[in-house]
């Protein structure tokens, strides 16, 4: 009696048939498992640059304010001393002038910048090699000042004309050098702006990430609030310095108002310099330095105290975001 086709398929059946089909069936696990870590890895890239960004723009925030309350005469007495021509007077009163309507501003364009120029920071380390570190901070800077320079700038056009006393408020100083200027008023002095800010953000915050990185390999451990605000200090000062020039030109298109005595940035200079002498491209340096460097020292006080606090609030079981250097 012949055995059923049934039992006679399954004799055939080698035991090679049978590893090939439990290899597919691993093969076939293997995949799935791939595809879910790959899933997970990607939400968990995402989750960790929203942190990144939100605890950016806290620490941003709150490190601008500070800053602008603390230094604002100094930045005003600087202000004054830069867009007085010739040998004209400087008026010490009134200066917290403008600062309530300035806050408002400080406070979304920091947040913005810190937002920006923490998450790009920590994409380029990873892109580049490790002795291009410093490339990765100055490109990290520059897209974080041209991000909030639409904030920013319209902020210290009104801040500007107010410390200058055209303006008794910020809400008319907005409503007035519309009405007058039209809504591009507001944003008068842009390119200068860009030509001063974008170096000097890309300046300040290489030099302060580099000193810290060298700093921490030669103590061989983090560094602490003193030590933070230290470096912030030295990093904000020879900024300063180096870009007080781009800095009077700056002030002397923002403030120049309907008169438009200056027409556009190479005018400014070919002006200040046939009138004034090349010195008065460094009006203001004192004060500056002094206004940098102090505000250097409590901006990165601040920030890096603030990213400390706002990791050691989250849950045990979350890995806390590394602000790497």
């Amino acid at each position: 009696m012949n055995p059923p086709r049934a039992l006679q398929m399954r004799a055939k059946s080698s035991p090679k048939d049978s590893a090939d089909a439990l290899t597919g069936n691993m093969y076939s696990s293997q995949k799935e498992s791939d595809k879910i870590v790959s899933v997970i890895a990607g939400e968990n890239k995402q989750s960790d640059f929203l942190r990144v960004f939100y605890d950016g723009i806290i620490a941003g925030g709150v490190a601008g304010v500070i800053v602008e309350t603390a230094l604002y005469p100094i930045d005003t007495i600087k202000t004054r001393l830069q867009a007085a021509h010739g040998g004209g007077k400087i008026i010490l009163k009134g200066l917290y002038s403008g600062l309530a309507g300035n806050l408002a501003g400080v406070l979304p364009a920091s947040a913005i910048f810190v937002g920006v120029y923490e998450p790009t920071k920590q994409k380029l380390l990873k892109s580049f090699p490790e002795n291009l570190s410093a490339l990765a901070h100055l490109t990290a800077g520059a897209i974080g000042g041209a991000a909030s320079s639409l904030v920013r700038v319209p902020t210290e056009v009104v801040k500007q004309r107010m410390q200058t006393g055209q303006f008794a408020s910020a809400p008319d100083a907005v409503r007035l050098i519309v009405a007058k200027e039209g809504f591009k008023g507001l944003y008068v002095g842009y390119g200068s702006f860009l030509l001063r800010d974008l170096p000097f953000d890309a300046m300040q915050f290489c030099i302060y990430e580099q000193l810290r990185i060298g700093y921490r390999l030669a103590a061989r451990r983090e560094l602490n609030d003193p030590e933070n605000a230290i470096i912030g200090a030295f990093a904000g000062a020879i900024t300063g310095a180096v870009t007080t020039p781009l800095d009077v030109i700056k002030t002397r298109l923002m403030v120049q108002g309907s008169a438009n005595q200056y027409n556009g940035i190479c005018d400014c200079v070919r002006t200040i310099v046939k009138e004034e002498g090349t010195h008065a491209l460094l009006k203001g340096i004192g004060p500056r330095v002094l206004w940098i460097g102090l505000g250097g020292s409590i901006f990165f006080g601040v920030l890096e105290r603030t990213k400390q606090m706002l990791a050691q609030r989250r849950l045990p079981s979350q890995n806390p975001i590394s602000f790497k250097d």
